[in-house]
C-alpha cells in the first residue's frame, strides 16, 4: 500500500511587490488612451445662463452631448431658461460617489444624499422651471465619507447622452434612468457619470517575487512564477500622496490559476501600501512623481512616497473568508508591535499545524491571538466539482436577465470580459459563470482575474472568459469584437460585430421557470439586506449572523440547483444519442461526430430552438463533454449525478419539481470542533516573559531562521489521513448509486417478491467485487470471464434486481485489461437487451475497454478471400458430382480387399477412394477434437455423416455458427456431464459391444427427464453439491465449480483436507425460538447499517450469527512422511437421497446425514460470527476494497483480520454456486494447521457444506421430529448428542403425522401436533416451529427429491387458515404454529430450495 498525505490547507505564503528587477506598465502602450482624470470631481451645480450666471471658477460646464449635439435641459420650452450642469475637480474635500435625479413629489429622499436645489446665485435649480405644470426635478448627489484616503473611488467623469439621437451611455458608465427633461416637448435627455480612482503621480510596474514560504517546491505542485502578477493584477505601484493623506484600508481579492491539466488552485491576497525610500528614484522618475520641480530640479516639500505590496496564500480550497481573516491578521501584526513572536511562527503555525477539516472533525477553531480567530468548517459534500462560485453575487451584481444573458453566452462561446472596481468580486462572478453550466466545461483561456501583464489575451482569436480591473480601460483601449460585462453598472455592452443570441432562442418552459426562480431569489436577497446599510450589517454581524450565513448558503443552493434544471432540461434525452462503439475503433474514434448523433439530437428538439442548439453541438464545451461520457475519466461522478437529475426533471412543466435535485449534507453537522491554540511564547531562564522585541516598519523579508517546523503530535495525528491503497475505481460506487439503492431497497422491504430479488442482486454484486481477485487467480482467464458473463446472463433471465450497475462495470473494465473487447460489446447488448441504459460511468469504461484492447485480426477482407476460397471449393464440388458415385462403388470394393493405409483422423467415408477434398474431414480446433469422442478411431456409426470441408468453412465463416471454443462450454452443466453435453453424438458414434461410460451419481441426479415433476418448481439438491440447473428458481442462476467434488460423489473419492459446514440458524435472544435462513432474510431491513433482523415469533430485533464448524482432516507432518495414509472413506448420501438412506439402516449404519462416521477430523473447531445482510456486506466490502486493495481477497490474512466479511462472502458465495479461492485461503489461517511439506500442491481440498438446522443443539432441547425419525429407522444423526429422552414423540406419533401429510390432511398433523403438547409432560415451547418441525420429518421421510416444497406450504397455509377458524390466530402464533411469512418463502425460492440438515 502507498501512503497518501492527507489533503493540505494552504499551499505556499508569498510577499510580492516592487523588485529591482521589475519592468514599467505603462511606458510601452502609452498611446493607447489618452491621460486619464488627475482628481476626482468634488462639486456639481446647475446655472441659469439666461439669467445672466456664469460658470463659477473652477468649474466645467457641460454644453454637448457624447456624440456633440448641444445640451440645452430646457430645449423644447417656449421660455427656454438655457440651463447646463457644471462640475469641479479637486482634492480639497472628499469626492462624489454617486450622482442621481430626484422628482419631487414622487421620490423618497435616499439616505446619504443630497439634493441640489440652488445655483450658485441662489436661484432655484429647478432642472423643468418652464411652468408650474411641469415636473420639479433637481440633482442629487452622495460624497464619500470622512476621511478618505489618497485612492478613494469616486466620480471622476459626467456626460449627457440622448437617445433620440442614436447616442447610448459610454462604456463604464453609469446612467441615471430617470429622463432629465420631463416636459411633453424636446428630446429625452440622461444623466451618465464614471466612477474610478483618480490617480495621479503614480508609476506602475509588473510585481515581482519578494519572498514565499517554504523556499522548496512541491512534488505535486511547484510555485507558479506568474502568482506575483496575480497578487497585483494593476502592477507594483510607486505613488506620490501629499503628506497628510492617509493610508487607505487593505484590498482583498482572489484569483484562480488552472493548470494543464484542468485542476484549479485559488489564491487569496491582499494589497496594501507601506513607505518608499526616496533614495532608490531616479531624476525621471522623480519629476513623473512631481518630487522635483520642472524647471530648477528642487525638491518639492509637503510630499510623501508609497509603494504597493501584496501578501497571498495558495490552496487547492477555495475558503476565502478564512483566507481573508488569516492574511488580514498578518497585515495588523505587522504595522503593530511590538510582539514577542516574530511574524514568521505564526506564518508557520498556520500552515503547519492547522489540520484539514475531516468528517470526524468537521470544525476547526483557530485561536490567532486572544482577539483574533477563525473558523475552518468543512466543504460542503456534494456530487458537483468544487468551485469558488457565489451565485448569489452574480444576481446581485447582474440581476436575473442578465445573469441568462450571459448563460447564453457562456453556453455559445463568446468572448467575455468582466471589469469591476472591486477585485474580490471578480472571482466569484467568474466561477459563477463557468459553474452555471455544469455538466460543460469551459475549454476556452479562462482567467477571472488577469493581471495588466497578461492583457494581451484580450486580443487573441478564441473565445475566453476573462476579469480584469476596470481601471484597465483609463490605460487601454478594449478590443472591439469582445462582450463587455460590467459589474458596477449592472449593464453589458455588446459591439455590432458581435451579437449575443436572445434568451428567446432558448427552450421556453426551461427558461421560463429558470428566470422564476432567480427573480425570487434577488427578491429574497434585498429583503435580506433592505433597510440602512450600516444598520442591516450590524445587525447582521451582532445579532443574527450565524442565522444570515446559513440563509444565505440555503439561497446560494437553490440558484445552483435552478441552473443545474435549466441544464438538464436542455440536455434530456442526450444519452439515447450517445454511438457506442462496437467495431474495432478507426482512427477517428474518438471524433464527437462518431461517438454522438448530433443530427439525431437536433431533431429532437422543437425547430423553433434549432439555432441555439447548432450553435452549443459545435462548441468545444459540447465536444469535450461526449467525450467525457464516452470514456472513463475523473469527471464520472458528475457525469452521473447530472444523468440522475435528467431523470428527476420535466421539461414540459412551468414550476419547478418538488423533488429537490441537491441534496448536500451540512459541513458543520458534526459538533466535535478541534481548538488550535496560538503559538506559545517562549519563556526566559527563569520562568519571566521575553521583552517584545520584534517591530516592523514595513512588511518584512521572511526569514528562514525564524520559520518553525510543525512541533504539535496531536495535529499531526489530526491531519494523519488513512492510508488508501491504489485500486480501480470501477468497484467503488458513487455516493448516488449508494442513495439510488438505498432508495431501492427502502422501496422493496415492503414488496416480498422484489425484496428477495434485491438481496439476491446485492449478493451478485458482492461476487463481481470479488471478480477482479478471482480472474488474476484464474489460469484461463478468458474462460473465468466468459463464466462471469454467463452469470450476468441468467441474471438476467431470472430478473434479478441490480441496485446498480457495478457488476456489468467491473465485467467490462476486466475485458480491457485482458484484452477481450469483443466480449465488452457483448456484455453492452446484454445491458441493452435488460433494458438498462449504461451511466457515465459504465459507459465510459466500456469505450475505453473497446479501444484500448487488441481487437481479433480478422477483417472484411480476410472474409472476403474466404469467401472466395468457399465458392472455388463448392464450385470444383459440383463438377466431380457426376462422378462421384462411381468413385465411391470403386472405393468401397477396394477397401474390403485391402487395409486402409490412412489415420483415422483423414479417412474419408466409404466410397472415397481419390480421397476427395470435398469428403475429407478434420479438426482443426478442440471442438472438433470433442465432437469425435472415444469413438474416433474407429469412424462414424450408425448413419452419422461427417463433415466435409465446405462445411467447416461454411460454419466458420458464419459468426452465428462458429463452434465454441473449449473453455466456453456450457457452465452451467456439472463436471461430472459437462463431457456428455459437449459430445451430444458420443452414444451414436460408440462402438459395437463398447460397453457405456459409468455415468456418476450425480450426473444421474441432475438428469432432468428421471426427476419427478413436482420437484421442478423448486427443490434442488445439496448446496455443499452442485447446484441442479432443473429448478426454476432463481437460485438455479449459480454456476457449479467443477474443481470442488459433489457431496453425494462416487465411492472412492478422497476426503477433503478441510471440511468447514456452516449454517445460519439463530436462536432468538428474546423467546429462545430458532430462526432459520429465510426467515432471517425476511426479517432485515434497507439500512445498509443495521445489523439487526426481526424474530418472526416474539417480533422483536437481535443480530444473527453464522455458526461454524471447521474439520481438519490433515495429518501431522510425521505421519505424511512415513507414509502412514489412512484409506479414502466412501462418500456417504446426503438426506434428499431417501433410496440410499433407507439402505443404509442395514448395510451401513455407521453413515449419517451424507457424512462418514468412520471419518474422524484431527482438529475440529467452531467459532460464530455476525451473519449480514447483503446490504450491510457490500458496505463494509467496498470499503475493505478501498482501504487495503483488491489483492488483500486473495490473502489469508483476509480469513484472521476481517472474519465477519470472509465467512459471510464464503456462505454466500457457496449458497449461489458461485465459484471462488476463498475457502482455500482456510488453509493458510490460524483455524488449519499448516499442512505437512511431502503433501502435492494440488492435494489440500476444502469442502464447504452449508446446513439449515443448527450446527449444536442445546443439552436439555428436545430433539427434532426428523431427528427422531432417523434415530427410529436407526440411522445415526450428525451429532451424537441427540439421544432417545423423555418426549411425547413417538413412532406411531411420527408415522401419524406423515400420513396425515401424505394424504393433504395437514390441518390433522397440526391439531395432532398441538394435542400432543398440550399432554402432560411434554415441553411447552419448542425451539422450531411446527411448520419447520413437519418440513423437516417430511423431508427426511420421503427425500428431498420426491418433495414440492412449494406445494407443501401452500397446504399448511390452507391448514392454517382452516384451523385459524376454530382456535384463533392469535393462539396458533402463540403455539408457533403460524407459516412462514410470504418474504421468508419468496427469499428461499430465490435464493434457492433447501440447504442439509
Amino acid at each position: 500500500m502507498s501512503d497518501e498525505k492527507p489533503p493540505q490547507l494552504v499551499d505556499y505564503f508569498v510577499v510580492a511587490g516592487l523588485t529591482d528587477t521589475s519592468r514599467p506598465l505603462e511606458e510601452e502602450n502609452q498611446q493607447h488612451r489618452p491621460a486619464r482624470p488627475s482628481e476626482p470631481i468634488t462639486d456639481v451645480a446647475v446655472i441659469i445662463r439666461s439669467q445672466g450666471e456664469e460658470v463659477p471658477h473652477g468649474f466645467t460646464c457641460i454644453e454637448t452631448t457624447t456624440s456633440g449635439h448641444p445640451v440645452d435641459l430646457n430645449a423644447g420650452l417656449l421660455n427656454n431658461p438655457q440651463m447646463f450642469i457644471c462640475y469641479k475637480r479637486g482634492r480639497d474635500k472628499p469626492p462624489l460617489i454617486e450622482l442621481g435625479v430626484h422628482y419631487e413629489g414622487k421620490d423618497r429622499p435616499k439616505p446619504g444624499y443630497k439634493i441640489l436645489d440652488t445655483t450658485p446665485y441662489s436661484r432655484s435649480a429647478n432642472l423643468n422651471s418652464g411652468g408650474p405644470g411641469h415636473q420639479r426635478t433637481f440633482l442629487t448627489y452622495r460624497r464619500a465619507a470622512e476621511p478618505h484616503g489618497h485612492n478613494t473611488l469616486g466620480v471622476t467623469d459626467i456626460c449627457l447622452v440622448m437617445p433620440s439621437k442614436g447616442e447610448s451611455t459610454p462604456h463604464t458608465f453609469c446612467r441615471v434612468d430617470k429622463n432629465l427633461n420631463t416636459s411633453m416637448w424636446g428630446p429625452a435627455l440622461f444623466l451618465c457619470y464614471k466612477i474610478a480612482m483618480a490617480k495621479a503621480n503614480t508609476l506602475v510596474y509588473e510585481a515581482g517575487l519578494l519572498g514565499r514560504y517554504p523556499e522548496q517546491d512541491s512534488e505535486s505542485f511547484p510555485l507558479p512564477e506568474s502568482v506575483p502578477v496575480f497578487c497585483l493584477p494593476m502592477g507594483a505601484t510607486i505613488e506620490s500622496w501629499p503628506a497628510d493623506t492617509k493610508y487607505p484600508l487593505p484590498v482583498f481579492s482572489t484569483f484562480v490559476l488552472t493548470g494543464a491539466s484542468g485542476d484549479k488552485v485559488y489564491g487569496a491576497a491582499i494589497q496594501f501600501h507601506e513607505a518608499f525610500p526616496r533614495e532608490r528614484l531616479s531624476e525621471k522618475q522623480s519629476l513623473r512623481l512631481g518630487l522635483l520641480s520642472v524647471v530648477d530640479r528642487r525638491p518639492v516639500a509637503g510630499r510623501s512616497l508609497q509603494t504597493r505590496k501584496s501578501i497571498c496564500v495558495l490552496s487547492h480550497w477555495p475558503f476565502f473568508d478564512v483566507f481573508r481573516k488569516f492574511l488580514m491578521f498578518i497585515y495588523r501584526y505587522s504595522i503593530s508591535g511590538p510582539h514577542v513572536l516574530p511574524l514568521e511562527t505564526h506564518i508557520s503555525h498556520f500552515m503547519h499545524n492547522v489540520p484539514f477539516p475531516s468528517p470526524q472533525r468537521p470544525r476547526i477553531l483557530v485561536q490567532m491571538s486572544p482577539y483574533d480567530n477563525l473558523l475552518l468548517c468543512r466543504p460542503v459534500s456534494s456530487p458537483l466539482p468544487l468551485s469558488g462560485a457565489s451565485f448569489l453575487t452574480l444576481l446581485q451584481n447582474l440581476g436575473p436577465d442578465n445573469a441568462v444573458a450571459l448563460l447564453v453566452a457562456v453556453l455559445t462561446e463568446q468572448k467575455l470580459l468582466i471589469h469591476s472596481l472591486r477585485p474580490d468580486v471578480l472571482t466569484s462572478v467568474g466561477e459563477a459563470l463557468v459553474a452555471m453550466i455544469f455538466p460543460l466545461r469551459w475549454q476556452c483561456p479562462y482567467i477571472p482575474l488577469c493581471p495588466l501583464a497578461l492583457a494581451d489575451v484580450l486580443c487573441a482569436p478564441v473565445p475566453f472568459i476573462v476579469g480584469i480591473h476596470s481601471s484597465y480601460f483609463d490605460l487601454y483601449e478594449p478590443p472591439r469584437d469582445v462582450i463587455f460585462v460590467d459589474l458596477d453598472t449592472n449593464t453589458i455592452f455588446q459591439s455590432e460585430e458581435r451579437k449575443l443570441l436572445s434568451p428567446r432562442s432558448l427552450p421556453r418552459r426551461p427558461c421560463k421557470v429558470l428566470l422564476a426562480s432567480l427573480h425570487s431569489l434577488s427578491q429574497q436577497l434585498d429583503e435580506m439586506y433592505s433597510g440602512p446599510g450600516e444598520e442591516a450589517s450590524l445587525e447582521l454581524l451582532l445579532s443574527d449572523a450565524e442565522a444570515a450565513r446559513g440563509r444565505r448558503a440555503q439561497l446560494e443552493l437553490e440558484a445552483r440547483a435552478a441552473f443545474l434544471r435549466f441544464m438538464a432540461c436542455v440536455l434530456r434525452g442526450y444519452r439515447s444519442f450517445l454511438c457506442p462503439i462496437a467495431l474495432a475503433p478507426a482512427p477517428a474514434g474518438r471524433d464527437a461526430g462518431s461517438l454522438f448523433a448530433l443530427q439525431g439530437f437536433l431533431k429532437s428538439r422543437e425547430r423553433a430552438y434549432h439555432r441555439f442548439y447548432s450553435q452549443l453541438l459545435r462548441t468545444q464545451l459540447f465536444t469535450q463533454f461526449i467525450e467525457d461520457c464516452s470514456f472513463a475519466s475523473d469527471r464520472d461522478p458528475c457525469l452521473e449525478f447530472f444523468d440522475t437529475c435528467v431523470d428527476k426533471v420535466q421539461a414540459d412543466l412551468e414550476k419547478p419539481e418538488d423533488t429537490p435535485l441537491m441534496e448536500l449534507d451540512d459541513p458543520r453537522g458534526g459538533e466535535h470542533t478541534v481548538f488550535i491554540t496560538p503559538p506559545e511564547q517562549p519563556a526566559g531562564p527563569d520562568g519571566a516573559e521575553l521583552p517584545a522585541r520584534y517591530r516592523y516598519d514595513g512588511f518584512p523579508t521572511l526569514r528562514p531562521e525564524l520559520l518553525e517546523p510543525p512541533r504539535d503530535p496531536l495535529v499531526a495525528q489530526l491531519c494523519q489521513a488513512r492510508s488508501s491503497a491504489p485500486s480501480s475505481p470501477a468497484p467503488r460506487r458513487t455516493k448516488q448509486e449508494m442513495k439510488v439503492a438505498q432508495r431501492v431497497a427502502q422501496k422493496y422491504s415492503s414488496v416480498p417478491d422484489m425484496w428477495a430479488k434485491c438481496l439476491l442482486g446485492h449478493c451478485y454484486g458482492l461476487w463481481f467485487l470479488y471478480l477482479p481477485t478471482h480472474v488474476r487467480a484464474a489460469p484461463a482467464k478468458l474462460r473465468a470471464l466468459q463464466l462471469a458473463y454467463e452469470v450476468l446472463r441468467k441474471m438476467e433471465a431470472h430478473k434479478v434486481v441490480l441496485p446498480d450497475e457495478v457488476c456489468y462495470r467491473i465485467l467490462m473494465q476486466l475485458c480491457g485489461q485482458y484484452g477481450e473487447p469483443v466480449l465488452s460489446v457483448r456484455v453492452l447488448l446484454e445491458m441493452k437487451r435488460a433494458g438498462i441504459v449504461p451511466n457515465t460511468i459504465t459507459y465510459g469504461y466500456y469505450n475505453k475497454a473497446v479501444l484500448e484492447s487488441k481487437w481479433p485480426a480478422g477483417t472484411q477482407s480476410g472474409r472476403l478471400r474466404w469467401a472466395k476460397l468457399r465458392n472455388v471449393v463448392l464450385g470444383a464440388a459440383q463438377f466431380r458430382q457426376p462422378l462421384r458415385q462411381r468413385e465411391r462403388r470403386a472405393a468401397a470394393a477396394a477397401a474390403a480387399s485391402a487395409p486402409d493405409p490412412l489415420p483415422p483422423r483423414l479417412r474419408g467415408p466409404p466410397g472415397s477412394a481419390d480421397g476427395s477434398l470435398s469428403d475429407v474431414s478434420f479438426a482443426t480446433d478442440e471442438s472438433d477434437r470433442a465432437d469425435e469422442g472415444p469413438a474416433g478411431a474407429g469412424g462414424p456409426v450408425g448413419g452419422t455423416p461427417r463433415r466435409g470441408l465446405a462445411a467447416k468453412l461454411q460454419q466458420l465463416l458464419s459468426p452465428g455458427k462458429r463452434p465454441p471454443l473449449r473453455p466456453a462450454a456450457s457452465t452451467e452443466l456439472p463436471a461430472a456431464s459437462r463431457d456428455a453435453a459437449a459430445c451430444p453424438r458420443r452414444g451414436s458414434e460408440q462402438r459395437d459391444g463398447e460397453p457405456p461410460p459409468r455415468r456418476s451419481p450425480a450426473e444421474t441426479l441432475l438428469r432432468p427427464r428421471e426427476r419427478p415433476e413436482s420437484t421442478a418448481s423448486e427443490s434442488s439438491v445439496s448446496l455443499g453439491s452442485e447446484l441442479d440447473l432443473s429448478d426454476t428458481s432463481v437460485g438455479s442462476t449459480g454456476v457449479p465449480k467443477s474443481s470442488e467434488p459433489t457431496a453425494d460423489g462416487a465411492a472412492g473419492q478422497e476426503p477433503p483436507a478441510v471440511e468447514v459446514l456452516l449454517s445460519s440458524c439463530s436462536r432468538c435472544q428474546g423467546c429462545g425460538a430458532l430462526v432459520y435462513d429465510e426467515e432471517v432474510m425476511a426479517g432485515w431491513t434497507s439500512d445498509d447499517s443495521n445489523l439487526n433482523t426481526t424474530c418472526p415469533f416474539c417480533g422483536r430485533s437481535f443480530v444473527p450469527f453464522l455458526s461454524i464448524e471447521i474439520q481438519d482432516f490433515q495429518l501431522p507432518p510425521s505421519a505424511a512422511e512415513d507414509g502412514s495414509l489412512p484409506p479414502p472413506a466412501a462418500q456417504g448420501p446426503v438426506l434428499s437421497d431417501r433410496r440410499r438412506c433407507l439402505a443404509l439402516d442395514e448395510a451401513e449404519p455407521e453413515l449419517c446425514n451424507g457424512c462418514p462416521d468412520a471419518a474422524v477430523p484431527r482438529r475440529s473447531e467452531r467459532v460464530a460470527f455476525a451473519y449480514l445482510s447483503p446490504l450491510v456486506l457490500r458496505k463494509e466490502l467496498e470499503s475493505l476494497v478501498e482501504n487495503e486493495g483488491g489483492e488483500f481477497l486473495a490473502q489469508p490474512e483476509l480469513v484472521d483480520s476481517h472474519p465477519i466479511i470472509y465467512w459471510n462472502l464464503v456462505w454466500y458465495f457457496q449458497r449461489l454456486g458461485l465459484p471462488s479461492n476463498l475457502p482455500r485461503l482456510l488453509l493458510g489461517s490460524q483455524h488449519v494447521a499448516p499442512a505437512p511439506q511431502a503433501q502435492p500442491p494440488d492435494s489440500p481440498c476444502v469442502r464447504v457444506r452449508l446446513l439449515w438446522d443448527v450446527l449444536a443443539p442445546e443439552p436439555d432441547s428436545c430433539p427434532p421430529l426428523y431427528v427422531l425419525w432417523r434415530l427410529h429407522s436407526n440411522v445415526p444423526t450428525r451429532l451424537r448428542s441427540w439421544r432417545p429422552h423423555g418426549h411425547p414423540f413417538s413412532l406411531a406419533f411420527l408415522e401419524a403425522v406423515l400420513s396425515h401429510v401424505g394424504l393433504s390432511e395437514v390441518h390433522k398433523a397440526i391439531a395432532l401436533f398441538l394435542e400432543t403438547l398440550a399432554a402432560p409432560g411434554a415441553p411447552r415451547h419448542l425451539q422450531r416451529s411446527i411448520y419447520r418441525e413437519i418440513l423437516f420429518l417430511t423431508l427426511a421421510a420421503l427425500g428431498r427429491d420426491h418433495m414440492d416444497i412449494a406445494a407443501f406450504d401452500k397446504k399448511y397455509k390452507s391448514a392454517y387458515n382452516k384451523l385459524a377458524g376454530s382456535l384463533g390466530k392469535e393462539e396458533l402464533r402463540r403455539r408457533r404454529a403460524q407459516p412462514p411469512s410470504s418474504k421468508a418463502i419468496d427469499c428461499r425460492k430465490s435464493f434457492g430450495a433447501t440447504l442439509e440438515c
